[in-house]
């Protein structure tokens, strides 16, 4: 039987966030909204594991029973080059290695991008309060008044602004900021962890939006956020 290649929704938003818009080659970590693209688009690439069928990149370790080709544990959110790679030399680049990059992807992603556990609450905020002003700035100059003022004209050129200013500016750094929160949670009040909660899903709504084409998911931005770890 032929293997679908249909990628649930869920698991494409799971393979985004888990990534937070970088490679999750440790070696690599680069942006999936490259700035040489004018950060319009992505080039993620949701690569196999372990291929369909079966031949391909891996399959001799495909599990005997249990196993779904396109779950999120199969996959692995990679650019184009780093794509060709592992699937060029699958031996050099086994299963449990590929999952080894995703397991430890936020860690690598953090000490890259210098995202650190911090001993007081003031340094939280201090890490995330530029990329949260620059959002809210983006916010006040290009979003639409109502949130549908683009949803009958997506062609238009405040529409397009407006997409490329979520995918290069807003969408790095609410993963970024999620990425802070989530290194301190250990100074988090309940409060707060009821506020990420939202926040997440958030986040989530704009990436059905704006990577995966779906419409109406998002949730308004919790404005509790403008005061966590104040």
């Amino acid at each position: 039987m032929t293997e679908s290649r249909y990628i649930p929704i869920d698991t494409k938003l799971r393979l985004f966030s888990d990534a937070a818009g970088h490679c999750q080659r440790p070696e690599c970590l680069q942006p999936l909204f490259p700035p040489e693209l004018g950060r319009n688009r992505h080039i993620a690439e949701m690569a196999h594991i372990i291929s369909h069928g079966e031949t391909g990149p891996r399959n001799e370790e495909r599990p005997a029973e249990g196993f779904e080709v396109n779950s999120f544990e199969n996959l692995i959110l990679l650019c184009p080059t780093c794509h060709k790679i592992v699937d060029k030399d699958p031996v050099g680049y086994s299963r449990s290695t590929l999952l080894g990059w995703k397991n430890n992807h936020s860690a690598s992603l953090a000490l890259k991008q210098k995202i650190f556990a911090y001993a007081e609450r003031h340094q939280v905020r201090d890490a995330i309060v530029v990329a949260m002003n620059e959002n809210k700035a983006v916010w006040q100059e290009f979003a639409p008044y109502d949130g549908m003022s683009f949803e009958y004209n997506p062609e238009s050129e405040n529409a397009k602004t407006w997409t490329q200013r979520m995918r290069s500016v807003i969408l790095p750094n609410h993963f970024r900021i999620q990425a802070i929160i989530k290194a301190n949670l250990q100074l988090m009040t309940e409060a707060e962890g009821q506020i990420l909660a939202r926040y997440q899903e958030h986040i989530r709504g704009l990436s059905e939006r704006h990577i995966c084409g779906i419409s109406g998911g998002a949730i308004r931005y919790p404005e509790e956020m403008e005061t966590i770890f104040a």
